[in-house]
């Protein structure tokens, strides 16, 4: 077996090496003197990728991903597949996958997901599914915090033996594997649709066919639609009932594809927010509004809300920026909660508050994104209102301040929106960026804005 990469310490404990800037300790954006314009592409879906990865390592045959994403959530997948035994070949944004027919040719050892939640929540899943195999599975401090007990819970309940580490139903833990049986199955939907996504994934492996009952309503169910539509692409067709609250999956075995990725919706949305921002324009190849699984492209709905004169074209999106960005309303954003951060960083510069509501869920992601982002704004003496399951900010001028990333991608990307409009905006720990878009200070740059590393 390959040897287990140790992760770095620290806080950069989660970094690998597709990171490009972990020497730098912060960035300093500097304010924009002009509309921003540009046509970029923007890197493959983060969710496609790991579903995509997952998918074909269980299948038989050799798959060609195109468009990979090249970021620390994809690098730790890749690792803990190769640990696993799977071949895995990148070369630039391509991927060759030679499946396993859904027997991992390592049946033991130790795996770190880094903090990949998709990783740590599709995996387990995947791995029980297979009739042998003792695996411990780590994880960055983040992700050992971060809730996965409803997935392990059922996968106890299908055949697998799970020891923990620490907190129950937490990483670290080690699971042996015995299959999963199948039948029926119950998941909650209201904290996290990765752990539907990672049953559904494993499923077509279980002794018999799988039933799904999911229970409440689903967090951002166009996940579990994303993940159903891949199943399908490899050769699994899961049976959905009017409702969405029941999902059988049949016996079967994944077969190899060639597959190109579309881009990733949610980091195109820093680039739209740039032009929204500015009165600026910037089009993004490769996505098609009308066809996208990903969620995140409900945000161009918001930005014409804003005032925002979007395009949505035959592979591409193009927005327009408005003289000034709109206010005074409320939102939704269980559907595209990723975006939550985004909008926060829209608001102070828009006409009136904006409310953002129904995202509790947020507060377990790589940090408590609620309370985190309205530390960071009042930080920059704006008003803000907190409330569980969201914030209100409202208009104001940002004064220059060092803002904490909170090693949250997010977070960073967000709040450079907010330093490319006020200027003197300083954001530690920028290389958290690399979870997603590890270039994305370098993009910045060379669309004409002023970034410095520190």
């Amino acid at each position: 077996m390959q040897p287990f990469i140790q992760p770095p310490s620290g806080d950069l404990e989660a970094r690998s090496p597709w990171s490009v800037m972990d020497e730098a300790k912060e960035v300093l954006i500097g304010k924009s003197s002009a509309p921003i314009a540009g046509d970029i592409i923007v890197p493959g879906s983060k969710s496609l990728t790991n579903r995509a990865l997952i998918i074909a390592a269980l299948a038989e045959g050799t798959t060609r991903l195109e468009g990979l994403l090249r970021s620390d959530d994809s690098y730790w997948c890749i690792q803990s597949l190769k640990q696993l035994g799977i071949a895995v070949k990148v070369e630039g944004d391509t991927a060759m996958v030679e499946g396993c027919g859904g027997k991992w040719p390592h049946v033991s050892g130790e795996i770190y997901v880094g903090a990949a939640g998709t990783v740590a929540r599709f995996l387990p899943a995947a791995l029980a599914a297979s009739m042998e195999g003792f695996w411990t599975l780590t994880g960055s401090k983040r992700m050992s915090e971060r809730p996965i007990g409803p997935l392990l819970k059922a996968l106890e309940e299908q055949g697998a033996g799970l020891t923990y580490g620490g907190a129950e139903r937490c990483l670290p833990f080690t699971l042996e594997a015995h299959g999963l049986k199948g039948g029926n199955v119950t998941l909650p939907g209201s904290t996290s649709s990765q752990f539907i996504s990672g049953l559904l994934l494993a499923a077509p492996y279980a002794a018999e066919p799988l039933v799904l009952h999911i229970e409440g309503e689903v967090v951002q169910r166009e996940y579990v639609e994303m993940t159903l539509e891949m199943m399908r692409t490899f050769g699994i067709s899961p049976e959905v009932s009017p409702d969405g609250s029941v999902i059988s999956v049949p016996k079967g075995t994944y077969r190899a594809q060639d597959i190109r990725l579309e881009p990733d919706v949610s980091t195109c949305g820093y680039f739209w927010s740039l032009a929204a921002l500015t009165g600026g324009r910037i089009r993004t190849a490769g996505i098609h509004a009308d066809r996208t699984r990903q969620p995140d492209i409900m945000l161009l709905d918001v930005l014409e809300r804003m005032g925002c004169t979007v395009i949505r074209g035959d592979g591409f999106v193009e927005v327009q920026g408005p003289e000034r960005l709109g206010g005074g309303f409320e939102l939704s954003m269980r559907e595209c909660s990723d975006q939550t951060l985004t909008v926060a960083a829209l608001a102070p510069f828009a006409s009136g508050p904006i409310s953002l509501k129904d995202v509790a869920h947020i507060r377990h992601h790589e940090c408590d994104r609620i309370a985190a982002i309205c530390t960071e704004l009042r930080k920059l003496g704006l008003t803000v209102k907190e409330a569980e399951d969201g914030l209100t900010v409202y208009p104001g001028l940002p004064a220059p301040a060092l803002l904490d990333s909170h090693d949250d991608h997010r977070m960073a990307m967000s709040l450079s929106l907010i330093g490319m409009m006020s200027g003197d905006i300083r954001i530690s720990n920028p290389g958290c960026v690399s979870k997603t878009c590890p270039d994305y200070f370098d993009r910045l740059i060379g669309l004409g804005l002023d970034v410095g590393m520190r």
